[in-house]
């Protein structure tokens, strides 16, 4: 039994070493295959890591290979970072692949602009696999933009534990008395790297980390063609006493070189149109003489979140020209705010395109209030006064040739607690599906009330007076040729020109494109 067992043992193991060719590899230069010959590292700000790219590399052969040398050109100088069979690293030696396998190189990159080439700043690299010298050796592109921007951030303390004591802002108090603070910082007129912090220009973009501040009496002036990057959980306070004026234009190519942008800083194709990316601009309580001109946000959590007023009869807000896109909660909120808006574009918010919440006063026109959003409850327009308090009165809200339109049946909102809630609709175009005839009583939808809804067409199905809208769910709102918007306005409040600078000439058309042929 012993020998029977001893004669098993010797032919297992004469079978593992019979095998064991299987596990060779044979030194290989050339021959690899891969997923793209040049990695495009999409656009980053100077010295902030870029995101995480993949490049795939295949052994197609039937022989287990072991590239003797894979690294960067550069070596050690370069700025790009590779993580290689779970290795981060510039140089690698003897990278084994089995035959008919592959595997996967991580790639990143942080680079300074001076980094770049001068004449188009792509700041470049190779992946080598082999010795250059070797003719058979192959290599990858590396490729990616480096743009040079303003950074604002609030400065940090080190503490004897270390960690870090950042500056903050101060927002009040909460109702037991505790102080509410948040991350950020006052701008600077003379700050000592970005210099006047109270003047964004087209320059170069604006990186926001944490809440910038505009002081009281002070005035941010942002000038046509600026680009505003906000990061995660970061946005724009307007102070008490303080203003902020965006002088956009129009623009006149797809660049859009004269429209002003606050977004995101994440710069890749695929975070484009991603909501929620970062905060909000605050019209705080008592800031004043606001006035917005052809600004576009995207991917906010609420793009513009209005509290309160000034106390005078003068609008806190002036806005025109203007989109607001992709926010997870609100496109403009607005609570016992004081806004006129002209030629004004919203779509996609969580909850509302526009919500005038505890009262306030609102003129609106020529503007579209679209809501897309892919949830049940969302509306275009939410009007309500709180609990119903006086100071909660809604003393006004007019839309003037406006389309005020959502994917779900409601397109409008209302809740009236209060005795004072005063609105009126005047030759708009508004979504309101009441299938199950629910709102058929109520008075604050009397649609043939002309001191509610004056010359309105309403859209109670989805195929009647429909916007046709050219791509809604992408914001793109211009509406085409057999839409109920067009030629249907009220000639008396179309007195200037559409978001594109089109003149509004005889019969005009509802919401804020004048109708155009789709490209």
């Amino acid at each position: 039994m012993r020998r029977l067992l001893l004669l098993l043992l010797v032919g297992f193991a004469i079978s593992l070493t019979s095998c064991r060719n299987d596990f060779d590899f044979e030194s290989r230069i050339g021959g690899l295959e891969f997923s793209k010959d040049t990695v495009y590292l999409d656009t980053v700000f100077t010295n902030i890591g870029s995101s995480t790219y993949t490049l795939k590399v295949y052994n197609r052969s039937d022989k287990n290979i072991s590239i003797p040398s894979l690294r960067l050109k550069k070596g050690t100088a370069s700025k790009y970072r590779l993580m290689v069979d779970g290795i981060a690293g510039q140089e690698f030696e003897n990278v084994e692949m089995l035959a008919k396998d592959s595997m996967y190189i991580f790639v990143s990159v942080t680079a300074d602009v001076a980094d770049a080439n001068p004449s188009d700043f792509l700041y470049t690299d190779k992946i080598l696999f082999g010795d250059e010298l070797n003719p058979n050796h192959q290599d990858v592109d590396l490729v990616t933009l480096i743009q040079d921007a303003y950074f604002i951030y609030p400065q940090r303390t080190q503490n004897p534990d270390d960690t870090f004591t950042y500056e903050s802002l101060n927002l009040g108090v909460d109702d037991e008395g505790n102080p509410i603070t948040i991350q950020g910082q006052f701008l600077d007129e003379a700050d000592p790297t970005n210099g006047n912090e109270l003047h964004w220009t087209n320059e170069k973009p604006y990186v926001i980390y944490g809440y910038a501040a505009v002081p009281s009496t002070k005035t941010l002036v942002v000038d046509a063609g600026a680009r505003v990057h906000f990061h995660a959980e970061s946005g724009l306070i307007v102070a008490n006493n303080a203003s902020i004026h965006v002088n956009g234009n129009t623009s006149t190519t797809e660049a859009l070189e004269n429209e002003v942008i606050f977004e995101g800083d994440r710069l890749e194709p695929g975070f484009s149109e991603v909501p929620g990316q970062w905060g909000t601009i605050w019209l705080s309580q008592g800031s004043t003489d606001n006035q917005i001109k052809n600004l576009t946000i995207k991917n906010a959590t609420v793009g513009l979140l209005v509290t309160g007023n000034d106390g005078t009869l003068t609008p806190t807000l002036n806005i025109e020209n203007s989109q607001i896109y992709n926010c997870a909660n609100v496109g403009i909120l607005a609570r016992t705010g004081n806004i006129e808006g002209k030629n004004i574009i919203i779509n996609n918010c969580g909850q509302a395109a526009f919500a005038g919440s505890f009262g306030g006063s609102y003129e609106f026109v020529h503007c579209t209030f679209a809501n897309y959003w892919p949830a049940p409850n969302q509306t275009a327009v939410l009007l309500d006064d709180y609990d119903g308090n006086a100071t909660y009165a809604l003393t006004q809200a007019n839309f003037k040739n406006c389309i005020v339109y959502s994917s779900t049946n409601f397109g409008i909102v209302f809740k009236k607690e209060g005795t004072v809630f005063n609105y009126n609709f005047d030759h708009c175009l508004i979504k309101f599906s009441d299938y199950s005839n629910q709102f058929i009583n109520n008075p604050l939808y009397a649609f043939t009330n002309p001191a509610l809804f004056d010359n309105c067409l309403i859209a109670r199905s989805s195929t009647n007076n429909k916007p046709d809208f050219k791509d809604p769910q992408n914001n793109q709102l211009i509406i085409g040729e057999d839409s109920a918007a067009k030629g249907t306005a009220n000639t008396a409040y179309s007195t200037f020109n559409d978001i594109l600078n089109n003149p509004r000439t005889g019969a005009t058309d509802i919401g804020a494109y004048n109708w155009t042929t789709f490209d």
